[in-house]
């Protein structure tokens, strides 16, 4: 294993910014909200300021930023072809690495790497957003390497090889699920007879609880919810969508939730009392929470009713559900209380043609109105009102080429990160730095 670090000057006495972090995957809260000021809500006439591009190599994961620094996880190939057949895996061997890098000019700050092997299908590198919790960050390999870091100079603190540790295999499209922090404790999906969700004591790696059995790990990261001032602990398997207690893994509640090919993916949404979760092929469902801690069932999605979502996370407002069908690939509005589709669009990720399983990944401006920045699979980030009548976009524009493929067409699969009043976006070649700052 090889640590290199390039350490500047800066690195040594690293301050935070003034400016909101995006520390883990959807933001610091996970909800798909940028709250930071001072940010424009459309391109310019003169179109995107790119403030930096740097090399990078495979992945779909996407960077955190936190405190003047971006972190991400990308795969060196050695060997073998990345074919994305999903019926089956890509043997390739190569390096896995943890990239530190200056936010304001893309410079290393530090690299670990170590080798590993893929047995993946759609096996072009990582696909876990780092998670940094003060001066550590956490990432997961998708071979299952779970490794803690000390954020300033990159030296290992502890780590897990999940497969060897809990016998069990990685899941068919490899680890997605981007580790959970909160207090003093990190929530894993592991996988293996009653460990596919493990908790952590986050400073030492040390197992605090294990709890649930299932045909596989699934893909969604482990959620935190509160409710009637009790906290729950999300984990979605590909069987079932359960409610734990985070301190000890006792489980509160179970709602029979089984998406099409073990494609448990997106996150449960919270808004009031009432949370929604789904993917693939018609398993979503809208829950009634109840302060036993429980969950009733309001309704569940078929046909034309909900959205199938796969890649990329919903977003749920009081009264209406956005997301992108995996099935139809449009960007399309549910209510909230039936399911009911309210419209839909192709525009956002291919006017063209109906891709499967498309992807734009929705991030709404502020708490309040109707603005979102999109990224599309095209390459492209679009400023959009997304409102219970309809899509109204505002104006786009290109920033990387996609570099990956699926089902006949190139794709960027990965969530940007958005943070010092700019986005940072990744493909299989580069990372990029967009400048979003207001005049």
């Amino acid at each position: 294993m090889i640590r290199s670090a390039s350490l500047m000057l800066l690195a040594l006495t690293v301050s935070p910014l003034s400016a909101a972090d995006w520390p883990q995957w959807l933001g610091p809260q996970r909800d798909s909200i940028w709250r930071e000021s001072g940010v424009v809500t459309q391109f310019p006439d003169t179109g995107a300021k790119i403030k930096w591009r740097v090399p990078v190599s495979y992945g779909y994961s996407g960077p955190a930023v936190a405190d003047g620094r971006v972190f991400l996880t990308d795969y060196v190939k050695k060997s073998g072809d990345i074919t994305n057949n999903a019926g089956g895996p890509d043997v390739l061997t190569g390096v896995e690495r943890v990239l530190c890098l200056d936010a304001e000019s893309g410079k290393e700050v530090w690299k670990y790497e170590y080798p590993r092997d893929y047995s993946i299908s759609y096996g072009a590198g990582p696909r876990a957003t780092p998670t940094v919790d003060g001066d550590k960050v956490y990432t997961l390999g998708a071979e299952g390497d779970l490794i803690c870091f000390q954020t300033q100079d990159g030296s290992v603190v502890w780590k897990k090889e999940l497969r060897n540790e809990y016998k069990c295999d990685a899941p068919f499209w490899g680890y997605s699920a981007a580790p959970l922090v909160d207090g003093d404790t990190l929530y894993c999906l592991v996988g293996g007879e009653g460990s596919i969700a493990v908790a952590f004591d986050k400073n030492s790696g040390k197992e605090l609880w294990r709890a649930l059995s299932s045909t596989s790990q699934g893909y969604c990261p482990p959620t935190l919810i509160e409710f009637g001032g009790k906290q729950q602990l999300l984990i979605w398997h590909p069987l079932s969508l359960n409610s734990l207690n985070p301190a000890t893994g006792e489980v509160y509640w179970t709602v029979s939730l089984e998406p099409s090919y073990a494609m448990s993916i997106s996150p449960p949404r919270l808004v009031g009392d009432m949370l929604f979760a789904g993917g693939y092929s018609d398993t979503s469902v809208m829950l009634k929470l109840t302060e036993a801690p429980g969950a009733e069932v309001l309704w569940r999605g078929t046909g034309k009713s909900s959205i199938a979502t796969a890649n990329a996370p919903p977003f749920m407002t009081a009264e209406t559900i956005y997301g992108v069908d995996g099935i139809s690939g449009a960007l399309m509005a549910a209510k909230v209380e039936d399911g009911e589709r309210l419209w839909e669009t192709q525009k956002p990720t291919s006017p063209e043609r109906r891709p499967k399983h498309a992807t734009a990944f929705l991030v709404k401006l502020g708490e309040t109105g109707d603005r979102f920045i999109l990224a599309s699979e095209t390459g492209d980030l679009i400023f959009a009102d997304l409102t219970p009548e309809g899509y109204t976009e505002i104006n786009r524009a290109h920033i990387l080429e996609p570099t990956n493929n699926a089902f006949g067409r190139d794709v960027v699969w990965s969530h940007p990160a958005y943070a010092n009043q700019s986005a940072y976006l990744r493909n299989d070649k580069e990372l990029v730095c967009v400048d979003l700052a207001a005049e």
